[in-house]
């Protein structure tokens, strides 16, 4: 991988409890990776977990050396279950503010609810790991706020630290 273009991988990662016992099919992480590859993003990975935080936690250290961006869907609200901003967050070097903050400043604009979300995003080693809603809808206008700095981001984590 070159420093000066890192290459644009991505893992999707949908955390629900029905959907990794099969008793609801995974919407979001379908959408958000075809949402993704439009972006030019090659997604190498898609699983399903459920809300355990040990589980989101390991899945989240394995891919973020597998890939440069991981990205989950569900568990960012404020139901007792909704454990992945907890998860990402231990796992996390650093945490990118801004990035979900311009998440829900963009998701109040289709809904007074986007200020529920406890979505975070974070850095680990050279990868991105990036929370999304369970929703779909959601989870896709989330992921299209803030789409075009991740490139970026991703450059500079790979050492790429100059400016034009």
């Amino acid at each position: 991988m070159s420093s000066s273009t890192p290459e644009l991988t991505a893992a999707v990662v949908t955390v629900s409890d029905s959907s990794s016992r099969g008793e609801r099919a995974d919407l979001g992480g379908p959408a958000v990776a075809d949402a993704l590859e439009k972006k030019n993003f090659r997604v190498v990975s898609r699983a399903i977990v459920p809300d355990e935080e040990g589980a989101i936690r390991e899945i989240l250290v394995r891919l973020s050396v597998e890939v440069r961006f991981v990205v989950t869907t569900g568990g960012t609200g404020i139901a007792k279950r909704d454990v992945t901003p907890e998860a990402t967050r231990a796992v996390c070097d650093r945490l990118l503010d801004g990035i979900a903050e311009r998440m829900r400043a963009e998701g109040a604009k289709s809904t007074k609810f986007a200020v529920l979300s406890r979505a975070v995003c974070g850095v680990r080693g050279q990868s991105l790991i990036l929370n999304l809603p369970g929703k779909p809808k959601g989870a896709v206008e989330s992921l299209e706020a803030v789409i075009d700095v991740i490139p970026h981001a991703l450059r500079v984590l790979a050492g790429n630290t100059k400016h034009d």
